[in-house]
């Protein structure tokens, strides 16, 4: 492969027990700074080259032949080094769905790790196979069963022969507000305030905004922003009729 590939899917449309948002190739990898994590679990891999990943103040090396599976939220960041003679390139997916927890509790893999390639397994060929049908069809979202198919069995072969190196636990300080992440996902559109947010936390205000610096670095209310931001950005890519002023009510940016 020499040319970028990228195909997304609408999770909403169509929500399998597993769920690929996106997936692609990236012969010229990006650098990516996500202080609040991906809202997904994401696989990411590298086809050539080597990338650099920092996460859990930790710094560490992905060669040729390695993996990172990161669950979703987990700050992190990623990028290549520039001076480097080879271009890092990379695979990667980004999944969800409704039995993804059962599915990787299930397989002993819902953490963030690293995983490297055996002479049992080749992350390469299952990234290749899927992505190679997706660009043989002219309409991919029809391969959307397939390609779930497709997925779970490559997390059954990663659990079986993919040799898993480095375990990077979620972080406890998510665990203790993965509830209140996941009801700001369904009702970030509505008039919400920190007092909305601790009251459906069951803590302080307070405390609410320590757990939120201590996990993403960032507060309660920001958080909100970005998953509205990110919404935003969701719609203007898919719905051009919108104005950017009904783009912003719909998410929630209602004005003062």
């Amino acid at each position: 492969m020499v040319e970028k590939k990228r195909f997304t899917f609408s999770v909403s449309e169509n929500p399998l027990p597993l769920y690929i948002e996106s997936i692609g190739y990236n012969p010229y990898e990006l650098d990516f700074n996500r202080p609040e994590g991906y809202p997904y679990y994401h696989w990411l891999q590298t086809a050539k080259g080597e990338g650099i990943i920092e996460l859990a103040n930790q710094t560490f090396a992905l060669p040729q032949g390695k993996g990172i599976l990161l669950t979703p939220y987990t700050p992190h960041k990623y990028y290549s080094d520039h001076e480097a003679a080879v271009h890092w390139e990379t695979y990667y997916i980004t999944f969800t769905g409704a039995a993804i927890d059962p599915i990787l509790n299930a397989l002993d893999m819902n953490f963030s790790a690293f995983y490297e390639e055996t002479e049992n397994i080749s992350f390469k060929h299952h990234m290749e196979k899927m992505i190679g049908k997706l660009e043989n069809k002219q309409d991919p979202h029809h391969l959307s069963h397939e390609i779930s198919a497709d997925l779970y069995q490559f997390l059954m072969y990663l659990k079986k022969y993919g040799q898993m190196n480095n375990r990077l636990s979620i972080l406890q300080s998510f665990e203790k507000i993965r509830g209140i992440v996941e009801w700001l996902e369904q009702v970030y559109s509505q008039d919400i305030g920190l007092l909305e947010m601790s009251e459906k936390a069951q803590v302080s205000s307070q405390h609410l905004n320590t757990m939120f610096h201590d996990t993403f670095g960032i507060s309660p209310y920001s958080f909100l922003v970005q998953l509205r931001i990110r919404e935003a950005k969701r719609i203007l890519i898919t719905t051009r009729e919108l104005s950017l002023k009904e783009i912003a009510h719909q998410v929630g940016f209602n004005g003062g």
